[in-house]
């Protein structure tokens, strides 16, 4: 597959959502949409859930949640990312509660194209509620500046051969849209809460609050993975993340982008709503260190992959018992 051959301008974008607000939420969304078309910018990456608001979820009784969530392509909010994509003739992709009929809901992301065309993502390793349901498919498209791009939500990115895949079914640019960071944990080795304090006096004491995003709640834990999923598998990774209050956790912003090499385009440590823009150079698809590797895979060495051993488990188990 030949590569893009023209560079692509992207943003990714962190804001703190308000829990249910969808209009709050979307002021935000179409703010942020404006600055980047004003730039240029043709991409842009908006975070998990963040039209309805996201770790809220768990606590809804399942009438809250479906009051709460939307049917895609149908609903209000995807109809107004579409509306939107179009008035700025840029592609524009944000999440949500979906609804998806017969009392199943989805973490869902929608990519809305500037031409109308609507991709949708279902969360494959969910765990919000326990009336959410996995999704079961990769979602891979293409870009209208000739990028192919992928979708994976959060804990999706986690799962390495779930990157692999994508970059396997040709994936030049993978949004990975998060509500992460300063996860409450009983592994003393991984992230932790940031004192709700320390975030309420980030104007008071920005080096206080600068040092736990940074640090290993936030962009220090990153940094032992993401970059990886990047250069192991030779694609671009357009990071965009919730900041702030998001219910009883404080998410750790770190908006970035990285290149296939997995080095770090443009990042953001702000302590607030933020954007970071950067060029996707298509030169640096083709010879990228992953893309090299994956030549030489393999595959028959691989078969024991696609086989259960006993150990696999549900996403929601695994994540509370954490």
């Amino acid at each position: 597959m030949q590569p893009p051959s023209r560079p692509l301008l992207a943003a990714a974008v962190q804001f703190e959502s308000l829990p249910a607000d969808k209009e709050a939420n979307f002021r935000k969304i179409e703010a942020f949409s404006a600055q980047a078309a004003a730039r240029g910018v043709r991409l842009v990456v908006f975070p998990e859930c963040c039209i309805t608001g996201y770790w809220f979820i768990r606590k809804l009784s399942l009438e809250q949640l479906a009051a709460l969530a939307e049917p895609i392509p149908s609903g209000p909010s995807t109809q107004r990312l579409i509306a939107l994509a179009r008035r700025h003739g840029i592609t524009i992709g944000a999440g949500l509660v979906e609804a998806a009929g017969g009392g199943v809901f989805h973490n869902s992301y929608v990519v809305a194209l500037p031409d109308g065309t609507l991709h949708r993502h279902r969360k494959l390793h969910s765990f919000e509620h326990e009336a959410i349901r996995p999704g079961t498919d990769l979602t891979i498209f293409d870009l209208p500046d000739g990028f192919r791009a992928g979708v994976l939500i959060c804990y999706d990115c986690n799962i390495v051969e779930n990157v692999r895949l994508n970059a396997l079914r040709g994936v030049d640019v993978l949004l990975a849209p998060h509500q992460t960071g300063a996860v409450r944990s009983r592994n003393p080795h991984l992230m932790g809460l940031i004192d709700r304090k320390v975030w309420d006096r980030r104007h008071e004491d920005p080096a206080a609050i600068e040092r736990e995003l940074r640090g290993d709640k936030g962009r220090g834990w990153l940094m032992r993975w993401l970059p990886s999923r990047a250069h192991d598998n030779g694609l671009f990774l357009i990071f965009s993340n919730g900041i702030g209050v998001d219910d009883d956790e404080i998410r750790t912003g770190n908006a970035m982008i990285l290149d296939p090499y997995g080095r770090i385009l443009m990042e953001t440590s702000a302590a607030a709503d933020d954007m970071v823009v950067a060029e996707l150079d298509p030169r640096l698809l083709e010879q990228a260190t992953g893309r090299m590797w994956i030549q030489a895979r393999r595959p028959e060495l691989y078969v024991p992959l696609t086989q259960r051993t006993g150990q696999e488990r549900d996403t929601r188990q695994i994540k509370f018992e954490q």
